[in-house]
C-alpha cells in the first residue's frame, strides 16, 4: 500500500471539486472522493486514475450526519487517517431575495454550505491532531469576501460564514499542527451556474474562471510548506466588480 497521505475532497463529482481532485492526485495525494451522485464520483477516480493517482469512490450526500460518519469510516479503514480536505460540495437556488426564498430552501443551502464543513471537519480533526498536522481547504465564494447581491441570501450569508469557521480553525488548531484556508472564487464556469436566476450564455462563460484555475489555487495551497498557512484566499476573473 503507497504511504502517501490521504486527502479527501467532497463536491467531487464536477466542477472545482473533481478539477481540485486531479490537482492533488498530480501532488502525490491518495484521493477520496466524495459526491451525491455515485456515477459522477466514479468518473472522476477514474480521472484521477488515468492520470496516474490513487483513486477512492465514497458517494455520500454532505447534508447527512450518518453516512458521513460511515464515509470517513470507510477512508480509514481503507488508507488511514485523512491529513488533507478540500470541502467543494456548494448548494444555491434560483430564489435568492427575501421576498421570494423559502425557509426550507435557505436551510438546506446554510446545511450544504456551512454546517457540513463543520461536521465533516469535526470528523477529521482528531486524526490531524494525532498526526500533528493537517491541510484543510475549505472552497467558499467571493460573495464571502465582498457583498454580491445578486448571489442571494442564503448562499451570501453561509458562505460568509465560513470565513469565521476557517479563522477559528486556525486560531484553535494551530498548536495541533492543522491549518486551514478560506478559498473564495469569482465567477467559475461550471455547471453550478445551472442554479442562477437568468443562466449565464456562452459569450459571459467565456470571461470566467474556470474549475482548473480553482484547482490551480487548491493545489498551491496543499503544496505549500507545513509552516506556511494561507488564511484567506480571493481569486477572481479580470473584468469582476
Amino acid at each position: 500500500m503507497s504511504d502517501s497521505p490521504v486527502i479527501w475532497i467532497t463536491g467531487g463529482g464536477s466542477g472545482m471539486g473533481r478539477a481540485s481532485a486531479i490537482a492533488a492526485a498530480e501532488s502525490g495525494w491518495r484521493v477520496a472522493v466524495s459526491g451525491r451522485r455515485p456515477d459522477a464520483v466514479e468518473a472522476t477516480v477514474v480521472a484521477v486514475r488515468d492520470a496516474g493517482g490513487e483513486a477512492l469512490a465514497v458517494p455520500v450526500d454532505v447534508t447527512d450526519p450518518a453516512a458521513l460518519r460511515d464515509a470517513h469510516a470507510a477512508i480509514e479503514q481503507t488508507w488511514g487517517p485523512v491529513a488533507g480536505l478540500v470541502l467543494a460540495a456548494g448548494l444555491n437556488a434560483p430564489h435568492r431575495a427575501w421576498a421570494d426564498q423559502s425557509a426550507d430552501e435557505f436551510a438546506a443551502i446554510v446545511d450544504t454550505n456551512l454546517v457540513s464543513v463543520a461536521r465533516i471537519v469535526d470528523l477529521v480533526l482528531p486524526g490531524m491532531r494525532a498526526a500533528a498536522a493537517g491541510n484543510i481547504v475549505v472552497v467558499s465564494s467571493r460573495s464571502a469576501w465582498r457583498f454580491s447581491p445578486g448571489a442571494g441570501v442564503a448562499y451570501m450569508s453561509s458562505k460568509a460564514a465560513l470565513a469565521t469557521l476557517v479563522a477559528s480553525l486556525n486560531d484553535q488548531e494551530n498548536g495541533n499542527g492543522v491549518k486551514a484556508c478560506h478559498l473564495c472564487p469569482g465567477d467559475v464556469d461550471t455547471d453550478f451556474l445551472a442554479l442562477r436566476p437568468t443562466v449565464p450564455d456562452a459569450d459571459q462563460r467565456s470571461t470566467m474562471l474556470s474549475a482548473d484555475d480553482i484547482a490551480r489555487a487548491v493545489r498551491f495551497v496543499l503544496d505549500s510548506p507545513h509552516h506556511v498557512r494561507i488564511d484567506e484566499l480571493v481569486i477572481t476573473p479580470l473584468g469582476q466588480n
